[in-house]
């Protein structure tokens, strides 16, 4: 498989396409007003510890208090992904009020961004990564990335870099497989000389600020894509493009070859109508090459995914057709996760299959086409309801979050009292306003349709109320109400 990575920089917003063999498989938006916060070091203050559930909130500067739980205080239990890439590890923890206190300072990472209503999760076991290597300092020991999975290669990386360990732990990561001793102790160096200055600015920062900041967007997806996987990277900033070539001599040679500045009239974006997919991305319902779709459901809670057959009848029998539907269904899901940066719970409503072989090919290739994810994910066997239950991992929010917000008319429920459920609320708050207060009459203000309505299919309605009431009642448009808002006014 070879990735092709899109750079497109504006003033105050940084957008990154990852294409793999023509196609959009993942795109990351950083803007100036809301960076990324994964992996910047803060010096907080705990605000309050909660031992009902193991947490404390502490304030580190941001907007809202950031979440610290007591299993991401003790070391070795830190849930971020750099440090374990593939494998999650948990033990007993002590109890939070032991651990921490009001008042207490910290010197804490961020390992996941603020999502929602949440703030962003904390770690205190910091963790700086390059491109090989992690380090941990305040670990001791040397670990291997569980996607090197050969033994001797696992093996050999440990011995490369045991005699250069000078304190501190180390995680050998799934890019370093193959890497040479020389350019892993480079790796070493670097990480400790950036442990320095971070020492450096921890004696002089006060709780509340910001000790170090992560890398911008474009640099981090350098660091982080494995690099025989990259066949061309093409940015439309010159500036940009020179900080990549710099980043890429110091920090992974041979890179710099496959850089290229787009020049290019037309956007960078539009070579592989990269907006279009994004615009795509943003709909609920995905349309299958087959004619049958999915319909993906984004919640706080959770995220469901359905699959129809739709316009495909295939060709055999019922069976055969909802088979290679859940098939072709299975790759889409996967490249739809990772386009939409879609984490947390997932559940997915394949169409019901009668044979327990097509149930089980159906999983394996939702298993197969999420091996390129990145992510960490897990996935179930279909349940008895056939569903299959999974998680992906979710450190940043997803791209309709990132790119909307919730619809000011329906208030993100996706949908709008009908108007006649608004005339009907309108009848009754006129019967509970006349029992209670006396007026001479009676002005109701609402949205065209609304008002078009009780003039039409409720005008019977609104002149035998009329006649209940004893008053008159005008009617009054409001351009600007929406249809479920409403106001009656005593006259």
């Amino acid at each position: 498989m070879r990735d092709e990575i899109l750079i497109n920089i504006t003033p105050r917003e940084t957008r990154v396409a990852i294409v793999e063999n023509g196609l959009l498989q993942e795109i990351h938006i950083e803007r100036a007003s809301r960076r990324g916060l994964v992996g910047n070091i803060y010096k907080g203050r705990v605000s309050r510890v909660l031992p009902g559930i193991q947490a404390a909130f502490v304030e580190v500067g941001l907007e809202r208090t950031a979440f610290l739980h007591a299993a991401d205080i003790t070391p070795g239990t830190s849930t971020s992904a750099l440090v374990a890439e593939g494998e999650e590890s948990r033990r007993q923890t002590e109890d939070i009020d032991r651990l921490v206190h009001e008042g207490q300072e910290l010197l804490v990472q961020v390992i996941k961004d603020p999502l929602g209503s949440k703030g962003a999760r904390l770690t205190t076991q910091l963790s700086l990564p390059s491109r090989y290597i992690v380090f941990m300092p305040a670990m001791e020991n040397i670990g291997v990335s569980q996607k090197i999975e050969v033994e001797q290669e696992r093996q050999r990386l440990r011995e490369a870099i045991s005699n250069d360990v000078d304190g501190g732990g180390y995680i050998l990561r799934t890019a370093a497989e193959g890497v040479g001793a020389e350019e892993l102790r480079d790796d070493i160096a670097f990480l400790h000389k950036l442990w320095s200055q971070i020492q450096e600015r921890i004696a002089t920062t006060a709780a509340g600020e910001q000790v170090y900041t992560s890398m911008p967007l474009e640099l981090r997806i350098l660091r982080d894509l494995p690099l025989a996987s990259i066949d061309r990277v093409r940015v439309d900033s010159r500036e940009t493009y020179q900080r990549l070539l710099d980043f890429s001599v110091k920090f992974i040679p041979g890179m710099e070859q496959r850089i290229e500045h787009y020049p290019g009239e037309r956007p960078v974006f539009d070579l592989y109508s990269i907006e279009d997919e994004i615009q795509k991305a943003l709909e609920s319902k995905v349309q299958l090459k087959s004619g049958g779709y999915l319909y993906i459901d984004q919640t706080e809670s959770m995220t469901t995914i359905d699959i129809n057959t739709g316009a495909f009848v295939g060709h055999r029998n019922l069976e055969e057709t909802i088979f290679k539907t859940n098939l072709e269904a299975s790759q889409a899901i996967a490249r739809q996760l990772r386009l939409r940066n879609l984490g947390g719970i997932i559940i997915i409503d394949f169409i019901d299959m009668l044979e327990d072989e097509h149930k089980r090919q159906v999983l394996r290739a939702l298993e197969k086409s999420m091996v390129a994810d990145r992510a960490r994910h897990r996935i179930c066997e279909v349940s008895p309801l056939g569903l299959v239950e999974m998680t992906r991992e979710r450190t940043r929010e997803s791209l309709e979050h990132i790119l909307c917000e919730p619809c000011p008319v329906c208030s993100g429920r996706g949908s709008l009292k009908t108007r006649q459920t608004t005339c009907y609320e309108i009848f009754r708050e006129l019967i509970r306003e006349s029992r209670q207060f006396e007026a001479e009459q009676y002005l109701i203000l609402a949205a065209q349709e609304v008002v078009a309505a009780l003039l039409d299919e409720e005008s019977d309605s609104l002149a035998e109320l009329e006649a209940f009431i004893g008053k008159p009642i005008k009617l009054q448009v409001e351009s600007e109400y929406t249809q479920e808002q409403y106001d009656v006014v005593m006259l």
